[in-house]
């Protein structure tokens, strides 16, 4: 029998309840700059997890504080920021779904104010220097926020900065690291020769641009626990045709680069590299095509997730059942419905299949 979206989905010794993942979202909702969630954040994750979910991700969590790409952003560069967490972890177990965090950095798109505030480059005191693989600011409508290009003791210091991200992670209660390559923020930034005009080992061609993810991404498995998930986000196309830039067949390598080094999954998204970048559609599904490709012509068999205008119970089951991927990643429906998955198990006359809150029952 094939899957569908309300199949749990085994990686490693973790059981995800069903195919529906909260997808990353940032909500810029830290107070006193600190990083640290406050009751708004516990209260966006833990719903989703009421609403059935079954993996519940945290937004982009920066691994220390020059990664935000806010002064608001989640983060986890402490072990008061891990203490901070546990017990939304808690509250997401005891609804029955897996939590996991997006270990991130923002490189040279760090330092900008909300996105309802304008999303400007913030340059006077209140801001902070970027770092990039190339001394080369991200290109704002309103200005630019000073970059320089990272040393060979700045990667190191970024490597280490994951590492130790994740080690937080775990002490916090996290099930599923992801490590955020994706969306032209740090590691992204390194993989696209868009981004990345180095000439040293983290530069060049295609192994020289994949080092340092491959080596974040080492480093996060080497203090994760053996039994439980790792997965990468990337963007699988720079959506730049016009120019040399990253495509989904670098993709498609990476990911079985990736699988090599522990990688459980890849969140395939796309874009965010350049404003120049050119997406075909923004319609229904419109990733989808790049996570069935690299689940199809990946040589590993690592398991993959598609993102993106997935808004239907209909269309996130039949990406399951159709096998384009193996986990249907939901953002922006999450949004205006935190609960999703169980509407989408009434409509698929799936309800026996989810736990559905006892104080809900009436309504379901």
């Amino acid at each position: 029998m094939s899957a569908d979206l309300f199949t749990p989905l085994e990686l490693r010794s973790i059981e995800i309840p069903n195919r529906v993942m909260v997808s990353p979202m940032c909500q810029y909702s830290c107070e006193g700059l600190d990083g640290l969630p406050t009751d708004w954040h516990h209260t966006h994750l833990v719903s989703r997890a009421v609403g059935g979910a079954g993996l519940v991700m945290s937004e982009a969590t920066a691994v220390e504080p020059r990664g935000r790409i806010t002064p608001y952003d989640l983060g986890i560069w402490s072990d008061e920021h891990a203490d901070a967490l546990a017990d939304t972890t808690a509250a997401i177990r005891e609804q029955g779904s897996v939590p996991g965090i997006q270990l991130a950095h923002a490189g040279r798109k760090a330092s900008t104010m909300r996105p309802w505030e304008g999303r400007d480059p913030i340059t006077g005191d209140d801001g902070w220097e970027t770092i990039a693989p190339s001394a080369e600011p991200y290109p704002h409508e309103t200005g630019e926020v000073p970059t320089r290009a990272m040393t060979e003791a700045d990667i190191a210091d970024v490597v280490a900065a994951f590492r130790a991200a994740a080690e937080r992670a775990l002490d916090a209660g996290f099930e599923v690291a992801e490590v955020h390559s994706a969306h032209g923020y740090l590691l992204h930034e390194f993989l696209s020769p868009v981004t990345n005009h180095r000439d040293d080992a983290y530069g060049g061609d295609f192994e020289g641009r994949t080092r340092l993810l491959r080596e974040v991404t080492s480093a996060v498995r080497e203090v994760w626990p053996g039994d439980q998930p790792l997965f990468v986000r990337i963007s699988a196309t720079d959506w730049l045709p016009d120019r040399e830039s990253w495509t989904v067949a670098d993709s498609i390598r990476l990911a079985d680069d990736l699988a090599a080094l522990g990688v459980d999954l890849i969140d395939v998204s796309g874009g965010g590299i350049h404003p120049d970048q050119q997406i075909p559609s923004t319609g229904p599904g419109y990733q989808e095509r790049y996570a069935r490709r690299v689940k199809q012509e990946s040589e590993s068999d690592v398991a993959v997730g598609a993102v993106g205008g997935i808004t239907t119970a209909e269309q996130a089951d039949a990406l399951i059942k159709n096998g384009r991927g193996d986990l249907a990643i939901v953002g922006r429906e999450h949004l205006r419905d935190p609960y999703f998955a169980l509407h989408a198990a009434q409509q698929l006359d799936r309800l026996a299949d989810i736990e559905v809150p006892v104080q809900y029952h009436r309504a379901f």
